[in-house]
């Protein structure tokens, strides 16, 4: 079985996520946090799979895709400014996709990705003394 992934959006009181199959949103919950999250989605595609007659799922097999707004608020630690500038991105126009009021296009949200993975390879092979 492939991973399921389950599309991550932040909400007022935490976060929802949905899944969807064939174009058709099949299972969704909410959760105040990202670990009450993952539980729940677990627990909602399992009840999917057993209306449905298939086979139930793992967490190991449940995946999270975040949206611009959801991944800066997941993640407050990075800074739109900063990343902006790695990106090579104005910064009014992250900050317009970080708060939702544009919507970016999927070649920026890939460029936006590829330099997040970069800093992220650049911590995991960072030494302290």
């Amino acid at each position: 079985m492939n991973t399921l992934k389950f599309t991550v959006a932040k909400t007022s009181t935490g976060f929802d996520a949905y899944y969807e199959k064939n174009g058709t949103i099949v299972a969704i919950t909410t959760g105040e946090t990202i670990a009450e999250l993952k539980n729940n989605a677990l627990e909602a595609y399992n009840l999917y799979a057993e209306e449905a007659a298939i086979k139930l799922t793992t967490m190991d097999k449940i995946s999270f895709e975040f949206d611009l707004p959801s991944f800066f608020e997941y993640y407050p630690v990075i800074s739109a400014r900063a990343l902006s500038a790695r990106v090579g991105i104005n910064n009014s126009l992250l900050s317009q996709y970080v708060t939702g009021v544009k919507k970016p296009s999927p070649k920026q949200v890939q460029r936006i990705l590829t330099e997040v993975k970069n800093i992220g390879k650049e911590l995991s092979e960072l030494e302290l003394v």
